[in-house]
């Protein structure tokens, strides 16, 4: 069994996909903006990822902008039958790099037809919805109208299935009395823990918790905590960090992001590490 498959897999709307996915943000240039600095090597790194088993890609057209789904289009299409790849709207990118709103109606279905475009898509098998009420981290405020475009969006065909990022409980709540949710994808690692009841909830409904920034957020001293760890177990303290979120949740499907083949294999070889009750117990006290 290869080390992507002890991952183990997950539903993801209609399709099953493996728990150990990949990230395809790293791939555009510095700040995700313009184009990488080795194409051949971003091209690479995505062919890498199909043929070592990956059949969950996360991506979205406002990075680069454009560049990552260009990428993935020119390396892998005509795509894989069992390949998944999921998109975000609900942001766009402004000439100095910001990261800006983009909710308004014509700005959410022109982003739809920019996926479709750039990844040569005739549909879009799950698109997150992503909410920038904050620069800081998901908050509170309604998401209906957002929602309802992208709901009509879907209802055109061009959208099979609906998620969300950045988000609230209460906005996750929202959602489902007008759509059915797929995925929440959400800022979430060991010592960023503010959405356990959340990812126990969706677990409990059978939707996917798709966490970023595996090793976001950390203070010197979690870190210095979570390398004595990997250490002691003769891993990378990335290792570590993502096999603690598949131990987790069986809801949790992991995206993990890097532009080098040798890093994307060590990720992938996480699944093969076993965290033991001591190691979990020292991690989970990271938090505190």
């Amino acid at each position: 069994m290869s080390s992507i498959e002890k991952s183990g897999t997950y539903t993801l709307g209609t399709r099953t996909v493996k728990r150990l996915g990949y990230g395809a943000m790293q791939l555009a240039g510095p700040g995700v903006f313009g184009p990488p600095k080795d194409k051949n090597a971003a091209l690479a790194v995505l062919r890498a990822a199909v043929e070592a088993g990956v059949d969950h890609i996360d991506t979205s057209d406002f990075y680069g902008p454009h560049i990552t789904n260009q990428l993935i289009r020119e390396a892998l299409h005509p795509y894989r039958d069992n390949l998944t790849i999921v998109t975000k709207i609900g942001a766009r990118r402004g000439d100095d790099a910001a990261w800006l709103p983009a909710f308004s109606a014509q700005e959410l279905t022109q982003a739809v037809h920019d996926n479709l475009r750039n990844l040569k898509l005739d549909v879009l098998d799950v698109v997150n919805l992503r909410i920038m009420f904050s620069a800081h981290g998901p908050a509170e405020g309604s998401i209906t109208e957002p929602l309802t475009t992208l709901a009509e969006l879907q209802q055109q065909g061009l959208v099979r299935h609906i998620g969300l990022s950045n988000v609230t409980a209460a906005q996750v709540a929202e959602a489902q009395k007008m759509v059915s949710v797929v995925c929440v994808q959400n800022m979430y690692n060991i010592v960023n823990r503010g959405d356990d009841a959340l990812v126990d909830a969706l677990a409990r409904q059978g939707i996917a918790w798709v966490p970023f920034f595996p090793l976001g957020g950390f203070t010197p001293l979690q870190s210095s905590g979570l390398q004595a760890v990997a250490d002691s177990l003769g891993a990378t303290a990335m290792q570590v960090a993502l096999a603690w979120l598949l131990q987790r949740s069986p809801n949790i499907l992991l995206i993990p992001g890097t532009s080098s083949v040798a890093h994307l294999q060590q990720n992938l070889a996480a699944a093969d590490l076993v965290l033991p009750a001591e190691a979990i117990n020292t991690l989970d006290a990271l938090v505190a």
